[in-house]
Order: C-alpha cells, then sequence, then structure tokens
C-alpha cells in the first residue's frame, strides 16, 4: 500500500511525533510505501509531494510545528468551486495519480471535516486528531494540549511572583476560542484564583468581589486566567478588558499578559511525544485493517477509532460538572 500524510490547520507540537509515528509503524511493520504531502490539501491540489524514506522521519520525535508545512485550503468552501476549478474533484484526480491507497489527516475540527467530506467521496481516509485547545469530539485529550498547558501553566506560576511582589492582580490571557479546557487546567495547575472560560457564565460583580474578599484575607494579590473565546462587552481582546474591568472595579492595581502563540510552539512534553506516537502507530493499524472513514480517539486511556462523520460539525466543550471545576469551587476558585 502507498499511505499519504498530510497536515493541515494551526501548527502544534506533536505533529512531527505523529508523522513519525505513522511512517516508522507504516513502513518497518507493514512495508507500505509512506507520501509526505506538502501544505495540508494544497499540496493535493498542487501535487507538492515526497515520497519518505526511514531517513525523512530520523529526529522528528522532540521537533516542534510539521516539516510538512500547514495551510488554511479548505477544498470545500463555495461549493469547492474557485475560478472555475472543481477543488475536490481535481484532488480526487490527483490522489488517483500519485497512487494513494489511504490519506491520513492530521488536524484539528476543520481538517476531520473535509477528512469526512472526502470520505463520503470515497476516498480511503483516517483522521488523527490535532489541537491545543483539546475540543475535538470524541477523544479525551488530542495532542499539542498537554504542551500547551504546560507552558500556560509555567508562565501563571512566574506570574504569582511578580504579583506577590507589586501587590497586584495579574490577568493572563491564554488560547481558547470556543473551548476553555486550556483555561481550565492551566489554572487549576498554577493556582488560579478567577478562572473565566467561554462556556462558563461570568459575572464582573462577582470576579470584583472575590479579589476584594481575597483582599480583606490579607491576600494582596490574585491570578485571574481568561480564555480568549470569553465574551465582551466592547470588543477588546479578553484580557484586556478584564484587567481594566477588575481595575475599575477594585481599585487595585491590574496588568494583564498575553501567551498567544507561544502555547502551540516548540518541543512537545514527553505525554504529547508518547500519545503522537501511539495515535500514529494506531492509525496505521487501522488503515492495515481496511478500517477508513474514522479517526483515532482517546477514551479511557486506551486507543480507539470513531467514525469520521461523528466528529465533523461537533464540538467538545467543559461544563459545569467537571470534576476540576466542582473540585475548584470547592476551594474557593471563582469561575465567573
Amino acid at each position: 500500500m502507498r499511505i499519504g500524510i498530510l497536515t493541515a490547520g494551526g501548527d502544534c507540537p506533536g505533529i512531527n511525533a505523529t508523522i513519525r509515528g505513522v511512517g516508522k509503524t507504516a513502513m518497518l511493520h507493514y512495508g507500505m510505501e509512506v507520501m509526505g504531502i506538502y501544505s495540508g490539501f494544497q499540496g493535493l491540489l498542487t501535487k507538492e509531494v515526497e515520497l519518505f524514506t526511514e531517513k525523512s522521519l530520523s529526529g522528528l520525535l522532540n521537533l516542534g510545528g510539521t516539516v510538512l508545512g500547514t495551510s488554511r485550503e479548505k477544498p470545500f468552501k463555495k461549493g469547492g468551486v474557485v475560478d472555475g476549478v472543481d477543488k475536490p474533484a481535481l484532488i480526487l484526480r490527483h490522489i488517483d495519480e500519485l497512487g494513494l491507497d489511504c490519506l491520513v489527516c492530521i488536524g484539528g475540527n476543520g481538517t476531520q471535516k473535509n477528512a469526512a467530506r472526502f470520505a463520503a467521496l470515497g476516498v480511503n481516509v483516517v483522521g488523527i486528531p490535532k489541537t491545543i485547545d483539546n475540543d475535538i469530539w470524541g477523544t479525551e485529550f488530542s495532542f499539542g494540549f498537554d504542551s500547551a498547558v504546560s507552558i500556560a501553566t509555567e508562565a501563571i506560576d512566574r506570574l504569582h511572583s511578580t504579583a506577590s511582589s507589586h501587590k497586584r492582580v495579574m490577568v493572563i490571557e491564554v488560547m481558547g476560542h470556543k473551548a476553555g479546557w486550556i483555561a481550565l487546567y492551566s489554572g487549576m495547575a498554577g493556582g488560579g484564583d478567577v478562572i473565566l472560560m467561554p462556556e462558563l457564565p461570568y459575572d464582573l460583580a462577582n470576579v470584583a468581589d472575590t479579589i476584594l474578599e481575597r483582599l480583606k484575607k490579607g491576600k494582596p494579590y490574585s491570578i485571574v486566567v481568561v480564555a480568549e473565546g470569553i465574551q465582551t462587552d466592547d470588543g477588546r481582546h479578553a484580557g484586556e478588558f478584564i484587567a481594566r474591568e477588575i481595575e475599575r472595579a477594585t481599585g487595585i492595581e491590574t496588568r494583564e499578559t498575553v501567551l498567544g502563540y507561544t502555547q502551540r510552539g516548540g518541543s512537545p512534553t514527553p505525554f504529547d511525544r508518547n500519545l503522537s506516537t501511539r495515535m500514529g502507530g494506531h492509525a496505521t493499524e487501522l488503515i492495515a485493517r481496511g478500517e477508513f472513514g474514522r479517526m483515532v480517539a482517546l477514551q479511557g486511556g486506551e486507543l480507539a477509532s470513531i467514525p469520521l462523520g461523528e466528529v465533523a460539525g461537533r464540538l467538545k466543550l467543559v461544563n459545569e460538572d467537571h470534576d476540576l471545576v466542582v473540585q475548584g469551587r470547592r476551594m474557593g476558585i471563582c469561575f465567573g
């Protein structure tokens, strides 16, 4: 068999480890040919590909980003026809011309949705979930998430010392447009006093009261962790908005820090390296068994797979009953 691997959407730690996991398992265990496709689905439009060797996959385990490059190309956008070019039809033709027996799509929600649509057109596809946001439905964790949480947690740890020294409120904005998983996990691990997420409504008066109550108890500084996707009244960035409102309501000097893209750069954590390796290997097992149209998923700590059609268009979000939220509230942490 000849399989093609592409990476699409935003970069994140662990993609290269996943490419390595798929490629080495395919070549060394199953005797398959492996072709790298550059720049996501764009590479299938231009036939920008490379036939991998075992040497091609050396040194990838701890390397951040993606050696295949990525793009935001959405081949089905606007019906798939742009400037007279039927993109899905062209990709189908190129898949045939390249002799690909299966396509491995490493990416987030948008990538899995596109993978599902190609599967519906008869392409043999296997998806591997990739996102630091951890919002892909059907899998407990996606690789990249642990790395992002580790980076955010270290940043929060560092802010404690400066907040304490200056007796001020420090607001740290982390990634998460629709899902607050990074805010929740890093906020809890970093000892945040207030954690705000898109899924849970918040009351600014309640946030201010929490900070003032800490001051009355002899705690002159507070750490506020904010997901970038929380609702704001004036269109300002989440961290800036919350910082200004806290200072206005409490009179306490407040500063904000926005982590931004640092959360998805650099080397993956050991957890993500191992998860990437396992997911890559499991994807190749699915191919060898002829189980196509599925996405690799971590369920109950074990690797499984679910139909791509069940993943497309769905998000895994934080809810009030999550054990970290429940435990946090028991310990006096404010969630809004």
